[in-house]
């Protein structure tokens, strides 16, 4: 096993804002005391399949599962994720080491013309890949379109410009990353339009009991820790991954650990919110998911 005070290999994907990821990842690395870190740039099966709906590619963990090969394979010592896209279950003998302190988890709205979402006209195009987008949009905001678009933050961004969407839904984490942050009209509510669950949170992935992990360990963020715990439990007592239309944001509060949560059906959005013992933040969630069922 490579000593990590001797230089690290961390797996990324190849985007602006995963490079931007890892260069945050790597910082907090070396100021646990890693060597040299360098990026090994992963190809995944999402990225290969930039038109194609996710709910139409085959199998699972589409972001992910390509980095996590090279952890296993020996190519690369960490790996780094946006922890929204890692699935309900890792691969075997790999774990979540770290939890780098959360950023915005609210959804933005990038328009052309600088307007909130209750602004635009009626039959705007607002572009997404995200099927709880997509869905919360639906119900929530009826007088517009969801339009289906895939790719990275910049290519998405592209289109906006270009005119294929009149506006664009998109994660508040990223955007600030990627120095994007001025342009979002709006950010939204998140107790309305609930996140994702773990949007905005960074997670480095390592092999199980590796002095890797343990190194990691010593940088794990306690409260995003406890808050993406909670958000997991919820989406995995649900069950379905990133192809259902649910959100689920937690917090903590002065009377403990908040977690709203909601989940869209044919005809409305489903919500819940519970306030619980920080302590027990995946029994939380398993409370507040059972309240959506």
């Amino acid at each position: 096993m490579r000593n990590p005070h001797l230089g690290l290999r961390v797996a990324t994907r190849g985007s602006r804002l995963a490079l931007a990821q890892a260069r945050i990842a790597g910082d907090a690395l070396r100021r646990a005391g890693a060597g040299d870190v360098r990026d090994v740039v992963v190809r995944t099966t999402a990225d290969r399949h930039p038109d194609t709906p996710l709910e139409r590619l085959e199998g699972q963990g589409w972001f992910v599962a390509e980095v996590e090969r090279t952890l296993l394979d020996g190519e690369a010592d960490v790996a780094v994720h946006s922890a929204k896209d890692l699935p309900a279950d890792l691969a075997d003998g790999l774990c979540v080491a770290a939890l780098l302190p959360r950023a915005d988890p609210r959804d933005a709205v990038v328009s052309r013309d600088g307007l909130r979402l209750a602004d635009l006209p009626a039959g705007a195009r607002v572009g997404t890949s995200s099927v709880r987008r997509i869905e919360f949009l639906r119900i929530l905001y009826p007088h517009l379109v969801p339009t289906p678009v895939r790719g990275n933050v910049d290519t998405r961004l592209a289109k906006l410009d270009a005119g294929v969407v009149d506006a664009m839904l998109l994660a508040s984490a990223g955007l600030d990353r990627i120095g994007a942050g001025d342009r979002a009209a709006e950010r939204l509510d998140p107790t309305w339009f609930v996140p994702a669950p773990a949007q905005g949170a960074i997670a480095l992935e390592a092999r199980c009991g590796s002095p890797v992990a343990a190194l990691c360990s010593t940088f794990d963020d306690g409260d995003t820790r406890c808050a993406v715990t909670a958000e997991r439990a919820v989406l995995a007592t649900i069950g379905g991954g990133c192809v259902i239309p649910l959100g689920a944001w937690a917090r903590t509060s002065e009377g403990g650990l908040a977690v709203s949560a909601a989940l869209a059906t044919e005809a409305r959005v489903v919500r819940a919110e519970l306030v619980g013992d920080p302590a027990a933040p995946e029994e939380l969630g398993v409370a507040v998911a059972s309240h959506l069922q």
